[in-house]
């Protein structure tokens, strides 16, 4: 997946996958572009987590919402 111009290896599992393709589709945004938006927020933490598990996280939470 390309994010802000460079390839990015993500592992999620398939119901993460998933659960990623439906929002990104909610929200009328191309999955890299849902990615990169969540990678944006992750990186203005003091102690950034990992992409997948910003990922996962973000997933929870609008889960939650």
């Amino acid at each position: 997946m390309m994010i802000a111009g460079h390839a990015t290896s993500i592992s999620l599992e398939p119901v993460f996958w998933d659960a990623l393709k439906a929002a990104a589709a909610e929200e009328r945004l191309p999955l890299s572009a849902l990615v990169a938006r969540i990678d944006a927020e992750r990186i203005e933490a003091k102690d950034p987590p990992n992409l997948g598990s910003a990922i996962r996280v973000w997933l929870f939470e609008r889960a939650r919402g």
